[in-house]
């Protein structure tokens, strides 16, 4: 109670700080845990009941659902593709150069750039083997631990969320973005479990690195501006 007693005391720049400061250590603490979970073989019975209760009880290679379900799914899963993401970040990128934010943009552009680097370090540091339960409803190229789409999804548009509702005064436009890019990231980690191309504890792992780089770059951007300009 006294908690939520002194929350209601802050203010909304206080409340948003400590959301992003905790987003940032429970994500870091979650991927851990998770890391050392699959690292020890401790998730493998879990991950395998998930991935096969999305399949077809008498035929594995059938996703559940009807097939324009599974078009959708890979239709969703592209969200969090290179190609798409780079469009999307290109197109946020010329928003805020247009509207002169010319700081934002640049830290735009090394957030997410960093993001994947990460991902690629992430992924060739565990080395984790792609499910072979069922076949691969998509084409992969890389290892499977954490899951490359889930946390560039979660990198990308966390980050650029957080970077416009830096520029919005808005709060609902603010809550919107933010919105908007968990639901996105949400939707494509579950495509990767259900296409077979991942496991869920790859997704879990993706988000929440994803989510704690986004929330780094998010007070990394509040310190700078905040430098700036003492006053805000």
């Amino acid at each position: 109670l006294r908690v939520f007693q002194s929350l209601r005391g802050l203010g909304r720049h206080e409340v948003s700080l400590l959301l992003w400061v905790a987003a940032l250590f429970g994500g870091i603490w979650g991927f851990v845990e998770i890391a050392e979970a699959v690292m020890g073989q401790e998730t493998h019975a879990l991950d395998e009941a998930l991935l096969l209760g999305l399949r077809s009880p008498t035929d594995p290679r059938d996703p559940l659902g009807p097939r324009w379900l599974e078009e959708a799914a890979r239709d969703l899963t592209a969200l969090g593709s290179v190609g798409v993401l780079t469009l999307v970040t290109v197109g946020v990128l010329v928003y805020l150069l247009l509207a002169r934010h010319m700081r934002a943009a640049g830290f735009t552009l090394a957030a997410v750039g960093g993001g994947m680097l990460l991902t690629n370090l992430l992924k060739l540091g565990f080395g984790r083997p792609r499910p072979d339960l069922v076949p691969h409803a998509a084409v992969v190229y890389t290892a499977s631990f954490p899951s490359g789409h889930a946390m560039m999804a979660a990198i990308t548009y966390l980050t650029l969320a957080a970077m416009l509702s830096r520029v919005e005064r808005r709060w609902h436009i603010k809550a919107y973005l933010l919105l908007a890019a968990v639901c996105v990231t949400v939707v494509v980690g579950i495509s990767r479990v259900y296409l077979g191309v991942h496991w869920p504890t790859d997704v879990l792992a993706g988000w929440a690195v994803g989510a704690a780089w986004a929330a780094l770059c998010w007070l990394i951007a509040r310190w700078i501006q905040r430098k700036a300009s003492p006053s805000i």
